[in-house]
């Protein structure tokens, strides 16, 4: 008579790769299935593990698939092995040897009917109560040999507990007992807390492909906890056994109700049944509100149709999911929603690993979230239909970027056979709204004499290159300074992948004009040349010329503009390097730009990450305002052709000035002098309107802490501040006939104080 009674649920067994998946379906069962909350569901799955043999993955159905990774599956594997193993040895307990000894017979049957219960029910639905159990049967069976008088009796008892012993000896060895085993004191039957912390499944929705472990780790520190929008629950968690945080995110996709969970399913296999084109992938913003309409009447027919009542605030949640998960990038767009997510990398192969991020306050996390290859397929068959290149094995590299509600983001991707084990992802996401120098003074990253120094320079037109390694904030720097310049003059920015705030400040009135070029990681490709563009902006009028990055070919074009150029309108872009000198190195060995044509770089600014000692934390710096001189010949190290202007001082953490500066001993300023009349030849005048430069911006951090309103070091509020500080220089030029310090920061401080507490009132949510 079996034990069990034959379950109702099927199974397959599927390979994927290197995976051997064991498929069990639950669709017609009751309860959600679980190897760590019923005893029944491990008991059916140990049975299915005996006659199936090796599998590295256990994934339940039940409209959601609950999957137990290879780390997990492994220690049941080998609880089911040890079973079979143990089901072979007919006589390991010598019961077949035992005679029907009268004085033993009643303890014989008890104890052989203990043996089955314990190897033929509770070692498949419950292996560490099974341990726990023979433990104590042992423990129990040594007591009675101490009653027992008849010397037949105590051999009967000792061949039993022999076999238990050895039974005890190969538990004692499987992975699962060893893990279990500081937990199992005072174990009883039917209490699956050890098995939570043991067991615990991603779980992926039918209408997703990406998989996301919704438990919380099991004796894990909760470092913090916040809210993204209205129902993204976000978790920070420090875990014992690495020194990577966890970032766990809790979506809304994940809190829905069953009838809710239906109709979402419902409406994804309608609305998967159109694929999109290439021409819809053009406007990806308007693509997305056509599939929200369509999407959110069809929720609204299904919810009718299956008679569910739904609000209005539920129809727009589901159709936000919907959308998210037909044309847009599932569970990544959540996490790039964050605002203190700064990176996201996805490694290949995919199914086995989460995805990693760097947060703006915990550096380095741990996700909760692995991706599929099915997920991963579908990302980029996106991407190329966004960005309109090609991803395949003549072109297994490519960079765009992407729009999403909330967030936009930088988008590297890498296929074979650059990546032998698949796709791989690199998402950096931009911030919202663009950088500013006060907010870089607020994040400690310069302060307000670097802030007025570089507000001095961009207003008085010279080439500048920002240079830095990945992850330095090059480019954000590099967006800041795109806010210094005034807007009444015209802004042309060259970039192969889009990542200067282009957009917002076309919003906030700036006369700019975007231009996307070809990547130089491409060999070929239907794009402009990034050189070509380069030298096409010559043509475009008078113009600031911003380069997003200085990779390539380019180089020589951006040198010849910042020849034409450097005279009239600010020239600016990034560039990797560590140093001046790592710069010059790269321009004019790696990039081969001529020694005399570097001579045109005015100005040098390097950012860098800092580490802590411990190397858990890291910070943004700006290390050095650099200026080059243009008296050498050959090396400008040797010839004295780098002056710091400012240089990081890491016992301060500050950017301090140098003795040239202090002292007016630089050639850039002193040029920048010489075209305006107030300043030529005064040093002193000159040194005092960058220190009312740095007190302005000073004063906008300030009113923005006294105020608790960060809001005022956001970009509309700066522009508007750097619009006011030029008409109130010229308000004072005009009325006493001199650039008088003192008048000019008496009237933009009464400006700040009007118009901060106005703007407090502007931001204030309606009521």
């Amino acid at each position: 008579m079996a034990l069990f009674p034959k379950p109702k649920e099927s199974f397959e067994v599927i390979r994927e790769g290197e995976d051997t998946i064991l498929r069990i379906e639950y669709d017609d069962t009751a309860g959600i299935p679980s190897l760590e909350d019923s005893p029944t569901c491990m008991a059916s799955t140990m049975d299915r593990l005996i006659e199936v043999g090796n599998v590295t993955k256990i994934v339940f159905h039940q409209k959601r698939d609950y999957e137990y990774d290879y780390d997990q599956t492994i220690l049941l594997l080998e609880i089911a092995k040890l079973f079979n193993q143990i089901a072979k040895q007919k006589n390991l307990f010598g019961f077949e040897t035992i005679v029907n000894d009268e004085p033993y017979q009643k303890h014989f049957h008890e104890i052989y009917s203990e043996v089955q219960r314990l190897l033929f029910h509770l070692f498949k639905s419950d292996p560490l109560g099974a341990y726990v159990e023979i433990k104590r049967l042992i423990r129990k069976e040594h007591i009675r040999i101490q009653k027992e008088m008849s010397e037949k009796t105590i051999a009967y008892i000792n061949t039993i507990i022999k076999g238990l012993m050895d039974i005890l000896e190969m538990l004692d060895l499987t992975q699962l007992i060893q893990i279990a085993k500081p937990s199992l004191a005072g174990y009883q039957l039917g209490d699956r807390s050890v098995y939570r912390k043991i067991f615990s499944p991603t779980i992926k929705p039918d209408f997703m492909f990406t998989k996301l472990m919704s438990s919380y780790p099991p004796d894990a520190e909760e470092l913090d906890n916040y809210t993204i929008g209205e129902n993204i629950d976000v978790s920070i968690f420090k875990l014992n056994d690495t020194i990577q945080y966890l970032y766990h995110v809790y979506p809304p996709e994940f809190k829905l109700s069953e009838e809710k969970y239906e109709i979402l399913d419902l409406a994804r296999k309608i609305m998967s049944e159109h694929k999109p084109q290439r021409d819809e992938f053009v406007d990806p913003a308007r693509m997305r509100q056509v599939f929200y309409n369509v999407g959110h009447d069809l929720i609204e027919e299904l919810a009718n149709y299956r008679n569910v009542k739904l609000t209005q605030k539920d129809i727009d949640e589901l159709t936000k999911i919907l959308v998210r998960y037909t044309v847009g990038f599932g569970l990544v767009e959540v996490l790039l929603q964050d605002e203190h997510v700064q990176d996201l990398s996805i490694n290949a192969p995919m199914g086995r690993t989460p995805i990693f991020l760097v947060h703006s306050e915990y550096g380095d996390c741990n996700t909760n979230i692995i991706p599929t290859k099915t997920e991963a397929d579908s990302w980029a068959s996106k991407l190329r239909l966004i960005s309109g290149r090609p991803l395949d094995e003549a072109n297994p590299i490519l960079d765009t970027e992407v729009e999403i509600p909330g967030a936009s983001s930088r988008v590297s991707v890498i296929s074979e056979p650059l990546n032998p084990f698949g796709l791989g992802f690199s998402f950096r996401r931009h911030r919202d709204k663009p950088w500013t120098l006060p907010l870089f003074m607020k994040a400690r990253m310069i302060n307000a004499e670097a802030a007025g120094i570089l507000s001095f320079i961009i207003d008085g037109s010279r080439t500048l290159l920002v240079a830095g390694t990945r992850g330095s904030g090059k480019t954000s720097l590099l967006g800041a300074l795109l806010i210094e310049i005034m807007r009444r003059y015209r802004i042309l920015t060259i970039e192969d992948t889009l990542e200067l705030p282009t957009s917002a400040l076309r919003k906030m009135g700036y006369n700019i004009q975007a231009m996307k070029v070809a990547s130089a990681l491409r060999a070929s490709s239907s794009e402009v040349p990034a050189d070509e563009g380069i030298r096409t902006t010559l043509r475009l009028g008078d113009s600031c010329l911003i380069v997003g990055e200085v990779r390539s070919t380019e180089a020589s074009a951006l040198y010849e503009a910042m020849r034409v150029g450097a005279l009239a309108n600010v020239v600016a872009g990034t560039i990797h390097g560590d140093s001046p000198y790592g710069v010059f190195d790269r321009v004019v060995n790696d990039l081969k730009v001529p020694r005399t044509s570097f001579k045109a770089t005015d100005v040098i600014i390097v950012a860098n990450p800092i580490r802590s000692a411990d190397g858990l934390h890291s910070w943004r710096r700006v290390f050095s305002i650099t200026e080059i001189r243009k008296q050498w010949e050959d090396d400008p190290l040797l010839e004295n052709g780098f002056v710091d202007l400012m240089k990081y001082n890491s016992t301060t953490d500050q950017l301090e000035p140098s003795d040239d500066l202090i002292n007016g001993d630089s050639d850039i300023l002193k040029s920048i002098a010489g075209k305006v009349k107030d300043w030529v030849g005064n040093w002193d005048a000159v040194w005092e309107n960058i220190q009312l430069r740095a007190d302005c911006k000073q004063l906008i951090v300030d009113t923005a802490a006294k105020l608790k309103n960060d809001d005022l070091l956001e970009a509309p509020f700066v522009i508007q501040a750097n619009d006011e500080f030029h008409k109130a220089t010229d308000r004072v030029k005009e009325e006493f006939g001199s650039l008088d310090t003192k008048r000019i920061f008496a009237e933009y401080t009464d400006w700040v104080k009007k118009a901060s507490v106005e703007w407090g009132k502007k931001q204030q949510p309606k009521r």
